[in-house]
């Protein structure tokens, strides 16, 4: 018999580490690959990247699997960095690890991989993939709730789906980490990473101003009604829902309700303003079924970090569904994803709007 050819997309950390084990050890032919997608540059000096990269060949080598790297690094400049900056310019807030997995990750790696005779993308990622007796593929949550990474996954495809392993789907991040020291591995207490991958520092606006190669203009602080109250420091250093770090001074807590790009405007007001009922999403991608047919109810949340809200999901368009919500969502932001369950299973997502 054949084995199956798989390749374990590995970024040097343990997950990804133990989904190449459990992959060998489920009797595929295994291949290690990694993308080398931007220079991460600790603020320490550490270049996060090569040792990423080390890292993961160390794996392979214990593993006696052969391990690759991809430069990637225009792809990823051109899809996901254009997109972070671009979203942040119209007034939005990106999402820039569900961009990467939709066109880098199970996009143009998974293609170069089937070109080259492979039949499966594997990850580290902590989700679930079943097939229905019809062919179809649904993602399902992971055993492990505080891991379950079905929110950045909401995005793939059938296609994508249907080549795609999850080995870590049924496990917790403890025994992950168990397997890891067992075999000694070389990351196996090594820390998750937490922020985005190519602002180490967490300094989105100073990121975004050198990709622009200008400062972000100054502009106005506005009320509900349009009256100037001071002037803010940029657009791009504010998101939707804060309240530190204005540098203004009110009588009263004031928020980010809204951010006009068209203007430069930044608009404050009471918290009880940040709270909608309704969500509108729009690039669409459903899972189970093609289309929403009249409303149907689901659990739906608007941030990785939130928990879900039982709401109806209605299309209103080829590419738009509406999301009501039985008790107001705080702070939806433009740009970041709204994904929808039926319990374990991902119904779908979309951009809200």
């Amino acid at each position: 018999m054949i084995k199956k050819k798989v390749t374990v997309a590995m970024s040097g950390g343990i997950d990804s580490a133990v989904a190449a084990l459990l992959i060998k050890e489920q009797g595929y032919e295994a291949t290690g690959a990694t993308m080398k997608l931007c220079n991460k540059i600790l603020p320490d000096g550490t270049d996060a990247a090569a040792v990423d990269i080390a890292d993961a060949r160390a794996i392979c080598e214990k593993l006696k699997m052969p391990h690759k790297v991809y430069d990637l690094s225009d792809d990823f400049n051109s899809t996901v960095i254009k997109d972070f900056v671009n979203t942040y310019l119209q007034g939005a807030t990106p999402n820039p690890c569900i961009v990467c997995n939709k066109h880098l990750k199970f996009g143009k790696l998974l293609d170069l991989e089937i070109a080259s005779g492979a039949d499966y993308i594997a990850t580290g990622h902590y989700a679930n993939i079943e097939m229905e007796e019809n062919g179809r593929f649904l993602l399902k949550k992971a055993a492990d709730p505080k891991k379950d990474q079905t929110y950045m996954l909401w995005s793939l495809t059938q296609k994508q789906l249907s080549h795609a392993l999850f080995p870590l789907g049924k496990m917790t991040k403890p025994e992950i980490r168990e397997i890891g020291a067992q075999n000694g591995f070389v990351n196996a207490h090594k820390s998750d990473s937490q922020d985005i991958c190519f602002v180490p520092d967490g300094d989105y606006a100073s990121f975004i101003e050198k990709a622009l190669g200008e400062k972000f203009p100054q502009g106005n602080y506005i009320d509900e009604d349009g009256k100037i109250l001071g002037r803010h420091k940029g657009m791009i250093h504010y998101t939707i829902g804060q309240r530190k770090g204005l540098g203004i001074s009110m009588n009263k807590h004031i928020f980010v309700t809204k951010k006009n790009a068209e203007d430069n405007t930044v608009t404050l007001a009471d918290e009880d303003k940040l709270f909608k009922t309704e969500v509108v999403i729009s690039n669409i991608n459903l899972i189970p079924f093609d289309k929403i047919e009249g409303k149907i109810r689901v659990e739906a949340k608007i941030r990785y970090s939130q928990s879900q809200s039982p709401a109806y999901a209605e299309q209103t368009g080829d590419d738009e569904i509406t999301l009501t919500f039985d008790t107001p969502q705080r702070a939806p932001a433009k740009g970041q994803s709204a994904v929808m369950y039926d319990g374990d299973l991902v119904i779908g997502g979309g951009i809200i709007q």
